[in-house]
């Protein structure tokens, strides 16, 4: 049966198959690739490959013994939308791997994906790399990054930078690499704060802590703001579901005493908030939300005008809160 190895284990061999759910994740997966290849031999060549307009022959030509000797490491990208050509030929150098050549093939999924794990993943190791969707998982690999930096980063302050820039990997790796060529010592929560000062106002996290909070006139100014600078209403309403959702899990936990499914600085937060909710205003609440998320999404017939869904949304739990 072929290896499996993760995007932080994976190892040189004559052919490797990656098939991510997240893209920056594959990239690294293939950089480390490229730097073994380099430290076993510095003059190794690098050829990157587009798998969909993919040319006959070229791994063929690759795999061939060189008159100056050397080796070649190809990166073929978009094997999801690999052409005829490149499956064939792939699967040539997957049948019979060349000591010169060291085949990465990156895929994202699809019915191409499905042979291609057929072809190559029963005889050669393969790189799995799931979608990380969950803000544990991103904090876990920007804890990973800053460890390789040999830096401390606080919980809190890993936090607040997911409430600073959103929920994309590649936009909270680069933001936390910035900080970290910016600061010195363990990295905090208000430097995080400091740093991205401007753009924490205009997010929907912003608009969901006044609202929890009861600040009626903050939370529509935040929100106007946000939708104004170009945040969908969706996003925003999605921030105050995950904000609702984890004080629902907090109180279902026994608030306190609990051990609710997320991280602890999440935990820590919701348990403070839900000293300003009593369980019946958090109901109506949450059920405000959900209906308001319908009608921002266009359940049930489009709304002319969400913002001002969203707006009566904001009313309403506000009021809940107060109640």
């Amino acid at each position: 049966m072929a290896k499996r190895m993760s995007w932080d284990t994976v190892e040189l061999a004559p052919v490797v198959l990656i098939q991510h759910g997240e893209e920056l994740l594959a990239d690294w997966a293939c950089e480390r690739l490229i730097a073994a290849a380099k430290k076993a031999d510095p003059e190794v060549s690098l050829v990157r490959i587009d798998a969909a307009s993919y040319e006959g022959g070229q791994l063929a030509q690759l795999a061939a013994p060189s008159l100056f000797g050397g080796s070649t490491i190809a990166i073929a990208k978009g094997a999801s939308k690999a052409n005829a050509r490149f499956l064939r030929d792939a699967g040539e150098i997957a049948a019979h791997p060349s000591p010169d050549l060291t085949l990465v093939i990156v895929e994202s999924g699809g019915v191409r994906s499905s042979r291609m794990a057929k072809t190559i993943g029963k005889e050669h190791p393969v790189c799995a790399i799931a979608d990380v969707k969950r803000d544990g998982d991103k904090a876990a690999i920007l804890q990973n990054l800053a460890k390789r930096a040999k830096r401390k980063v606080r919980p809190d302050a890993i936090g607040a930078l997911l409430e600073s820039l959103g929920g994309d990997l590649r936009e909270l790796v680069s933001g936390l690499t910035q900080l970290l060529a910016d600061t010195e010592g363990e990295l905090t929560a208000a430097q995080v704060r400091t740093y991205y000062r401007g753009r924490i106002e205009a997010t929907g996290y912003a608009v969901a802590d006044a609202v929890v909070a009861g600040q009626v006139g903050k939370a529509l100014s935040l929100m106007r703001h946000a939708v104004a600078t170009g945040t969908d209403e969706v996003v925003i309403v999605a921030a105050l579901a995950m904000k609702f959702r984890q004080l629902a899990l907090v109180a279902g936990a026994g608030g306190k005493r609990g051990n609710p499914p997320m991280q602890p600085w999440q935990a820590k937060r919701a348990r403070r908030d839900l000293n300003m909710w009593r369980d019946d205003s958090l109901a109506r609440a949450i059920e405000t939300i959900a209906r308001t998320d319908a009608l921002v999404k266009g359940f049930g017939g489009e709304v002319r005008d969400p913002s001002y869904a969203l707006e009566s949304c904001i009313l309403s739990v506000c009021a809940a809160q107060r109640a």
